[in-house]
């Protein structure tokens, strides 16, 4: 995610090309996102609630008869979204307040359309997932029950594991789970404790285990444990955080716009103190299981503040990588062996590239897997994003490190020239760009192409109006307002807001890296004289 080196054939753009106020705005989201790094160099911004588990705690709550407080609030929480543009939302929401089980009328779910929007090899667990979500609601389900191949375990990493049994042991009803289903499903549950930091898992899990007998202690302390993360406005989020995801992302956003060394040597600390045993990073502090996009963020950022100072925590966190590597020289998101993803291909090779020529030859086969995996139309297939730009800028940066991508034909060349046709073909009129061709414009996604058009276009126009339109989504107190566009399980969306600063502070980093420096009164990277270990290399 880090600014790949300028070429030198690429023009630095003028200041008087770009709106009057882009180093006001850029100062004060940067100030902003300096505001939320806590005194042990954390980022944190809680989750925010979603109907998808605001409406399975409101069943368990009606089922069990407890917590009467807790059942209204979530209950007019739901209320509020009765009405929601989203047909998702509007189908558990009603589903959950009616009470009644039948179809729930005008309701229409496209559960085909929504269903490609995650992988291909997600789509059965998913469809077993909506199946089971709607029965415990009361709503029947259009289509045929799930295949069983939908409830198989092999290749699974943990979480889903546990999301695959509760989901079997709630379509299976009346009949009982097996013993080491049964073992597995409890074993999640300790009071106090959500499961690696997952609320829909949780629930899930406990909506399995409410109807079966010699279980009901069980789900009242589920039950009290869940409503220890009940959400303000009533409704209950998907996970608790994703504070370490976000905390390497912000601190990458904020050394790429020139943030005071001390706060980032902070956020540097809190992340060594957060990788796993096996090297890598998982989203939060409370989750075991680690993945290749937060380690791969982690490890950039741990390059920006010091390579050498941190050379060990980076060697082991490569290793971590190496060893996830499938045959195709991709890159899944958690397990060796699982299907290689375009995204987490792209993180790694980004990370990877921290390691100069000992790494060009894994990231040249990396670059080769994202070449076969792009569409024509320079997009990718889904991720963890609902933005389709999100792989876009991410694979266009690790293109762009290799020395391959100045060369007509190599997969690099190939990567940066479709996405960058894609970013220029589909700017909205009114300067952005929107999640997916022909949506509204939106900040994320807009930040996400900015950071393209920065990095390898010439005519600053769109640069230009891309900064403007990222302008006019700025609040008051510095902060980036934007459509959420995180997504978990695949393919649904969830809300963590300070994602939105991040990665609109990363954007206007690298256009400021974009800018002539002669043109600037305030350099870019206020950060004094590089300290012993500090990257020389970026």
């Amino acid at each position: 995610m880090r600014p790949a080196p300028i070429s030198a054939d690429l023009p630095r753009w003028p200041h008087a090309a770009f709106p009057a106020g882009l180093a006001s705005a850029t100062a004060r989201l940067r100030t902003r996102l300096l505001s939320r790094v806590g005194p042990d160099g954390a980022v944190r911004d809680p989750c925010r609630s979603r109907v998808l588990e605001s409406a399975l705690l409101l069943a368990l709550l009606d089922r069990t008869r407890t917590e009467p407080e807790a059942r209204d609030r979530v209950a007019a929480y739901l209320a509020s979204h009765r009405d929601s543009p989203q047909a998702l939302d509007r189908l558990l929401a009603r589903a959950s307040l009616d009470g009644r089980p039948g179809r729930v009328e005008g309701e229409a779910l496209d559960v085909e359309r929504f269903l490609r929007q995650a992988p291909d090899f997600t789509g059965a667990r998913k469809r077993a997932l909506l199946h089971a979500v709607l029965l415990v609601l009361g709503a029947v389900p259009d289509g045929a029950p799930p295949k069983p191949g939908a409830f198989d375990l092999r290749g699974l990493h943990t979480w889903a594991r546990v999301q695959v049994t509760a989901v079997k042991a709630v379509l299976a009803r009346p009949g009982l789970p097996d013993a080491a289903d049964l073992e597995l499903l409890r074993s999640t549950q300790r009071p106090g404790t959500v499961w690696e930091g997952n609320l829909l898992i949780h629930l899930s899990v406990l909506h399995a285990l409410a109807p079966l007998p010699g279980q009901r202690s069980l789900v009242d302390a589920g039950l009290r444990t869940a409503l220890r993360h009940q959400r303000p406005d009533g409704g209950m989020p998907f996970i608790c955080d994703e504070d370490t995801w976000l905390t390497a992302t912000a601190g990458v956003a904020l050394h790429t716009a020139g943030a005071p060394a001390p706060v980032l040597d902070a956020v540097a600390e809190r992340l060594l103190v957060l990788q796993r045993p096996g090297g890598g990073w998982s989203y939060t502090e409370g989750a075991l299981l680690a993945d290749v996009d937060c380690t791969s963020a982690a490890v950039e950022l741990l390059h920006l503040a010091g390579r050498t100072r941190h050379r060990t925590a980076i060697g082991r966190a490569v290793s971590a990588l190496y060893a996830l590597r499938g045959a195709d020289h991709g890159f899944p998101t958690y397990l060796a062996g699982a299907p290689s993803e375009a995204c987490m291909t792209a993180a790694a090779a980004n990370a990877l590239s921290t390691q100069g020529h000992g790494g060009q030859a894994a990231v040249e086969a990396a670059l080769a897997h994202l070449a076969g995996q792009q569409s024509p139309d320079g997009s990718f297939p889904p991720d963890w994003s609902s933005s389709r730009l999100h792989t876009v800028f991410r694979a266009t940066l690790a293109a762009l490190r290799h020395p391959s991508h100045a060369a007509p034909g190599s997969p690099a060349h190939r990567v940066v020239r479709r996405a960058t046709r894609l970013v220029l073909d589909t700017q909205n009129p009114d300067g952005g760009w929107g999640q997916q061709g022909g949506s509204g414009s939106d900040a994320l996604s807009t930040a996400y192409a900015l950071i393209v058009l920065s990095a390898r276009t010439t005519d600053p126009r769109p640069a230009a109006r891309a900064a403007a339109y990222l302008l006019t989504r700025q609040r008051p107190d510095g902060s980036v307002d934007s459509v959420p566009d995180s997504i978990g399980p695949r393919p649904f969306a969830f809300a963590v807001p300070a994602l939105a600063d991040a990665f609109t502070l990363l954007a206007l980093g690298h256009l400021t890296h974009r800018l002539a420096p002669a043109a600037s009164r305030n350099p870019p990277r206020p950060r004094g004289t590089r300290r012993a270990g500090a990257s020389a290399n970026p």
